[in-house]
C-alpha cells in the first residue's frame, strides 16, 4: 500500500453510511473508524435493549469496519465511546473489556446529550493496518519574523 493513498472503506457487515461520510478510510497504514452504533447491518434495525446488549453490537460493526479495510479490533489503538448516561459506564466497560484483551487502547469516554434514534452508545476508533508502512514526515524549522523581544505586550 502507498502511503499517499487514501481508501473508502464500505463494509457490508456493518451499517451502511447515511449520509456524505464513509465507514472508514485508511491512510497511510492507520484506519479512521466513523462511530458505530447498534444497528443491525442486515435488518437496519435497532437492538433493542441494555446497553449491554447495544454495546456488543457496536463492536460487532466496528469489528466488521475493520476488517473490511484489512485491520481488526486487536490493532486498535485509539477509541472514543460516546454515552447518552455516564451511569451507563460499568456496564458498558464490562462489554468492552471482553473486546480488548491483549492491546488494551487509548480511550476517551464521554456523556452526550444524545445520539442518533435514540441510541445509547457509539464508538469510534483508530488502528493500524498490519503491515502498512507509516511515511514519516520531517519536521523543518521555520523563520519567524517575529521578536518577542521587542513586543511589550508580553
Amino acid at each position: 500500500m502507498q502511503a499517499d493513498i487514501i481508501t473508502h472503506v464500505r463494509a457490508a457487515d456493518a451499517p451502511p453510511a447515511i449520509g456524505p461520510y464513509s465507514q472508514a478510510i485508511v491512510a497511510n497504514g492507520f484506519v479512521f473508524c466513523t462511530g458505530q452504533v447498534a444497528i443491525d447491518p442486515h435488518t437496519d434495525h435497532i437492538i433493542e435493549g441494555d446497553i449491554q446488549m447495544q454495546t456488543h453490537q457496536v463492536l460487532r460493526n466496528l469489528g466488521a469496519v475493520l476488517a473490511a479495510a484489512g485491520s481488526g479490533l486487536s490493532h486498535v489503538v485509539r477509541t472514543t465511546v460516546f454515552l447518552t448516561r455516564f451511569a451507563d459506564f460499568e456496564a458498558m466497560n464490562e462489554v468492552y473489556a471482553q473486546y480488548f484483551t491483549m492491546t488494551l487502547p487509548a480511550r476517551s469516554t464521554v456523556e452526550v446529550g444524545a445520539l442518533p434514534r435514540g441510541l445509547l452508545v457509539q464508538i469510534d476508533c483508530i488502528a493500524v493496518v498490519p503491515g502498512a508502512t507509516v511515511q514519516v514526515i520531517e519536521a523543518r524549522e521555520s523563520e519567524s519574523l517575529f521578536d518577542l523581544d521587542a513586543d511589550a505586550d508580553f
